[in-house]
C-alpha cells in the first residue's frame, strides 16, 4: 500500500485507541446477541453503541494533553470519567424500565443493567483491564443465560403479586 499517503495510517498509539473501542463495541455486541434472542429492545446494534460510547469518552479524556506524568490529575480524570459515564448511563438505562401499575409489575430491569454493564465494558476496554472485561463478561453470560432456569423455578414457586384494584382515584387519572 504504498501509494497511500503516510498521513492516512495510523500510529500505534491510534492503533491501540482502535483496538480498545473495537473491543468495547465487541463487548456490547455479544451481550446484545442475548437480548436480541430474547426479542429485547436493546440489542447487538445498540449495546454496541454503548459500549462503543463508553471507551470513546473514557479514551478522549484520558488522551488529554499535559496530564501525563502528573499522576493525581490523571486520577481526579478517570475517577471523573467513571463516575460520569455510570451516572449518564443509568438515564439510559431508566429509559428501558417499563412499570405496569395495575398489576404492580416493572419490565426491563435486566435490560437496563445490561446498558449499565455494557457502558462499564467499556469504560474496562478503554483502560486496557483485560482480565476484568473477560471476568465480567462470563459472569454477565452466567447471569443472562444460566440463571434464567433457577429464576424460573424460583418464580414458579412464588405468589403471584397482588393487583391493585382501581380506585376513583385511578380512574381519575386515565
Amino acid at each position: 500500500m504504498d501509494w497511500l499517503p503516510q498521513d492516512w495510517w495510523l500510529t500505534p498509539d491510534e492503533m491501540e485507541d482502535l483496538l480498545r473501542m473495537l473491543a468495547a463495541a465487541g463487548c456490547g455486541m455479544i451481550i446484545g446477541i442475548n437480548r436480541d434472542l430474547k426479542g429485547k429492545p436493546t440489542g447487538m446494534r445498540t449495546l454496541g453503541l454503548v459500549g462503543l460510547g463508553a471507551a470513546l469518552i473514557s479514551l478522549s479524556a484520558m488522551n488529554v494533553g499535559g496530564i501525563e506524568g502528573h499522576p493525581d490529575a490523571t486520577s481526579r480524570v478517570v475517577q471523573g470519567i467513571v463516575q460520569g459515564v455510570m451516572t449518564g448511563i443509568g438515564f439510559l438505562g431508566a429509559g428501558v424500565v417499563l412499570r405496569d401499575g395495575d398489576r404492580l409489575e416493572v419490565h426491563g430491569l435486566t435490560t437496563a443493567a445490561t446498558v449499565w454493564v455494557t457502558a462499564a465494558l467499556g469504560v474496562a476496554c478503554a483502560i486496557a483491564s483485560w482480565h476484568l472485561v473477560f471476568l465480567a463478561l462470563v459472569t454477565t453470560f452466567v447471569l443472562l443465560a444460566a440463571m434464567v432456569p433457577m429464576e424460573k423455578v424460583l418464580e414458579a414457586d412464588a405468589e403471584p403479586p397482588p393487583r391493585r384494584d382501581a380506585g376513583p382515584s385511578d380512574l381519575a387519572d386515565h
